[in-house]
């Protein structure tokens, strides 16, 4: 790494960690919550609006239905933490849903949930970062002026941040994450004293406002359709729960206890804002329309293209705290950040996912690497790169985007806690201690319920949202099962090609003879050598071979390899099209189709430059012949390197390089001497 590239490196994601230290980026649970917790916490922001766009259908009318959509929400949403405390417990190594489908329900289901998490991190980055510029355009109108550009710039900062390991961005998150609950809970509070005790009236922005309901009069069987379209938009509150089950691993000891901990408080909270949210809506006459310029009226007349539709929290802080307020200015720049920062979930759960499909061999193995920082940094930059796809296909508009949300949750959720039903069943099948049986069949009817309800709610959002764009989110998942599908196909296969045989096998036994060919073009210190070097292998054969291109080089060559003496037989090969690797392959082809059980070995000569300038200058003939020899079944394929003077000057500028440490990468100050261990023990 040059100086050039180090510096900023080191700047902007700090000195590189030895792997030993990987226990040092273990989370506490205060830091645990905005990491993991930040897209379920931050949902509130987005989901009540997203339940009263949907309602805004059949008009103001029917927002009436909004508190029972909300108590459905925080019955599933408790439901789900409650069946993901038994996950946590049962599989604690980090798998998840993945880990668990894959083991009571076989690959296939263990495929299905990958495929549909992978979907969900992508669409969280995207729906996140777009909801947070839409609110941070509610304050700011440059911001949502620039949405695109906006969210592109946050994609960047929060991938860079994460970048720089788990826990060292856990604690750039944790301090907006608890400014955001603490500004939500106050706003709510605060209504509610405004509301009850003072009895005073709050009127949102949009509060004069009238909606022009695209449907008169809807009852019966459409209604019921619309009021589990609205359930189904406000499900997006539960994004992100399986994140903490994915990430246990990152928990400090005792994890399971701690992650199931971090659950509870997560739902406890998610679900008091939200619900705090959609009462204050209610009581401030929010209104919300899914095409705002031509359903929103003002006086009868609609209020036109130049309308920017603020999200629902903001028309709730600007009627509690007041419009330019300095609470509500803190909670909006504070619900903007979080909603940046909430994509930190996908930012834990994508990567961590993907190192285990890697494992698996159903991802590319660089997908289990981990960066300088000790995150996965490919798969990092793979999140970053599909979520900023996704925001400039669809324009960095939310309501867009969730309508591809939520289906991928929901498939992970059923198959999960089916996978842990059959899980408590295999246990109980072997208990025979009563207390133990009793909190497996406690934990088995939990998960069965959890089962059940989610199960419906994935029929309902893919009947509610399917031609809304849900198709979208099941393509992706159907790419994504192809794809690594494929890939597991394509690993198993090197495996059995490459697996040693028990006996004796054609790789095994020595071949017959070694017929060795040095590559000649002039006789200079590289052919030298390459030919010294091949004469210390003690082949059985050995020749030099030169290809004619041009007949007055060709003699030139002949007679300086007579006037030295040299020894080894020169052949020398026609080829009146002046190609040199095409006559060079069909010669050793040649060789082993003559003689089967002989290997061929070719030594190609080169000299090393130092300077990238300089590899233009060269035809690059040696590369050509390696890449194409490298196909050729029995043929060894060897490099005899020649440095040039230029390479010496590379080598020593390498090594300069390597004595040099850039700012941050060593630790400056006294360093204690180290002790003995009878020092440490005080013997």
């Amino acid at each position: 790494m040059s100086k050039l590239t180090d510096v900023p490196k080191r700047i902007l994601i700090g000195r590189a960690l030895r792997s030993d230290r990987l226990g040092e980026t273990l989370l506490p649970k205060r830091i645990a919550l905005p990491v993991f917790a930040s897209d379920p916490l931050s949902s509130v922001a987005y989901a009540p609006g997203e339940v009263l766009l949907v309602l805004s259908i059949a008009g103001v009318s029917a927002y009436q239905y909004s508190p029972w959509i909300a108590a459905a929400v925080v019955v599933l949403m408790f439901t789900v933490v409650a069946s993901y405390r038994q996950n946590v417990h049962a599989y604690p190594s980090g798998g998840g849903d993945y880990e668990v489908a894959n083991t009571n329900l076989g690959p296939k289901a263990g495929l299905t949930v990958a495929s549909a998490l992978l979907v969900d991190y992508v669409l969280t980055v995207a729906v996140s970062i777009s909801s947070g510029v839409e609110n941070l355009g509610s304050a700011w109108h440059f911001v949502i002026e620039h949405k695109v550009f906006s969210a592109m710039i946050m994609i960047l900062l929060l991938t860079l941040m994460n970048l720089r390991g788990v826990k060292e961005s856990g604690k750039l998150f944790a301090i907006p994450t608890y400014v955001f609950v603490a500004g939500v809970f106050l706003m709510i509070a605060w209504g509610a004293w405004r509301g009850i005790v003072l009895d005073e009236t709050m009127h949102a922005p949009t509060a004069d406002l009238e909606i022009k309901p695209e449907h008169q009069g809807i009852a019966g069987f459409a209604l019921v359709f619309l009021l589990l379209r609205a359930f189904s938009s406000g499900c997006a509150a539960l994004t992100g729960v399986e994140a903490i089950s994915n990430g246990v691993p990152a928990f400090r000891k005792p994890k399971s206890r701690n992650a199931a901990g971090t659950l509870l408080l997560m739902g406890a909270l998610a679900v008091t804002m939200f619900c705090g949210i959609i009462g204050l809506a209610m009581a401030t006459d929010v209104r919300m329309a899914e095409q705002p310029a031509q359903d929103l009226l003002r006086d009868g007349v609609p209020v036109g293209e130049g309308y920017v539709q603020d999200p629902v929290i903001s028309q709730v802080a600007e009627a509690v705290f007041g419009h330019g307020s300095v609470l509500f200015m803190i909670l909006a720049a504070a619900t903007a950040l979080v909603l940046f920062l909430a994509a930190n979930t996908a930012y834990n759960g994508f990567p961590l996912l993907g190192s285990i499909l890697a494992q698996d061999r159903y991802l590319p193995r660089q997908l289990h690497t981990r960066g300088d920082r000790l995150a996965f940094s490919n798969g990092i930059v793979l999140l970053a790169g599909a979520a900023m796809l996704l925001v400039w296909l669809y324009d960095a508009d939310s309501t867009k985007l969730i309508q591809l949300y939520i289906v991928g949750v929901f498939v992970s959720f059923t198959l999960s806690q089916i996978g842990m039903v059959r899980h408590w069943n295999r246990h109980l099948a072997a208990e025979r201690d009563p207390a133990a049986r009793r909190r497996m069949i406690r934990s088995r009817a939990i998960n069965a319920f959890g089962a059940t309800f989610t199960g419906l709610v994935l029929v309902v959002v893919l009947a509610t949202k399917f031609t809304h764009g849900a198709w979208v989110a099941l393509l992706g998942m159907v790419i994504f099962y192809g794809t690594m599908t494929a890939i597991r196909k394509h690993y198993d296969r090197v495996s059995r090609e490459i697996a040693a045989a028990e006996g004796p096998s054609d790789d095994s036994v020595r071949p017959s003879r070694v017929h060795s060919i040095v590559l000649v073009s002039k006789v200079h210190k590289p052919t030298l050598r390459a030919l010294a070097f091949a004469k210390l292998t003690r082949s059985d054969t050995l020749e030099a071979l030169s290809i004619s291109v041009d007949p007055a080089e060709t003699k030139a060559l002949r007679e300086e390899w007579e006037r030295r003496g040299i020894n080894i037989p020169l052949k020398i090969l026609d080829s009146p099209y002046r190609e040199i690797t095409r006559p060079v392959i069909e010669y050793v082809k040649g060789l082993r189709t003559e003689n089967p059980r002989d290997a061929v070995s070719v030594y190609i000569p080169e000299y090393v430059v130092g300077r990238w300038y300089e590899h233009l200058l060269h035809n690059q003939s040696a590369l050509r012949l390696k890449g194409r020899l490298l196909f050729t079944p029995g043929v060894m394929v060897t490099s005899v390197p020649y440095q040039l003077e230029s390479s010496e000057l590379a080598k020593r500028r390498a090594r300069k390089r390597a004595e040099w440490n850039a700012p941050g990468a060593v630790r400056r100050g006294p360093v204690d001497t180290p002790r003995t261990t009878n020092d440490r023990t005080g013997k």
